[in-house]
């Protein structure tokens, strides 16, 4: 019986797979040059961990594409791959879950459950009114909401220091053409000016 199961016909339920065994020389069908072929990109080591999206040397796909425009410099924040983003808060949130006197923090609003955690930057907003007298700890403040916690008598604070207002950068005026024909014409009107007086000294000789 062919079927009949013997110490010489026991397999294992997920059949072995020998191990390739390359550069064991040229009669093992696997030597020389180990199954990578003759030079090439694909011969070298490393030639197996190249990063994706790589097009073997040609431009890649992200870089043939046109970018959205925009800005994406430190100085465009919020804007572009510097952004930043800060939690807001508003002033009927902390008239609703504060007494008068208490100190408002990043710690106490997560207490009182106005957020989640003090990893990102909280922003005091002016939606509301405000009656009590609070001390209030933020990283920002809007202009409307920080004129009604003072005028409550509270008071504000910025941990990391009061922030100043940044100038606008103005830019050198270039000039226009009007202006050099302008700056051209000018030695033309001094001769023009001067040519009677010099006629009339002439005219006196």
């Amino acid at each position: 019986m062919s079927d009949e199961l013997n110490l010489h016909s026991l397999s294992p339920a997920q059949p072995r797979k020998e191990r390739k065994r390359v550069g064991r020389g040229l009669g093992s069908g696997k030597g020389r040059y180990s199954g990578r072929g003759i030079k090439g990109q694909k011969s070298r080591a490393g030639s197996h961990a190249l990063p994706a999206g790589f097009e073997g040397g040609q431009m890649p796909i992200d870089m043939r594409l046109p970018k959205l425009r925009g800005n994406t410099s430190a100085d465009a924040m919020p804007i572009g791959p510097f952004r930043t983003y800060s939690q807001p808060v508003n002033l009927r949130d902390l008239e609703a879950r504060f007494d008068a006197g208490a100190e408002v923090s990043p710690d106490t609003l997560v207490a009182k459950g106005l957020l989640k955690n003090t990893r990102v930057d909280v922003k005091i907003l002016g939606s509301g009114e405000l009656t009590k007298k609070l001390s209030v700890t933020a990283h920002g403040f809007s202009k409307s909401a920080r004129e009604k916690i003072e005028a409550a008598g509270g008071s504000v604070t910025w941990p990391r220091g009061e922030p100043v207002e940044r100038k606008p950068k103005v830019k050198a005026r270039k000039p226009v053409a009007e202006d050099l024909d302008d700056v051209a014409d000018e030695p033309e009107a001094t001769l023009a000016a001067g040519e009677p007086a010099d006629a009339a000294e002439e005219s006196g000789d």
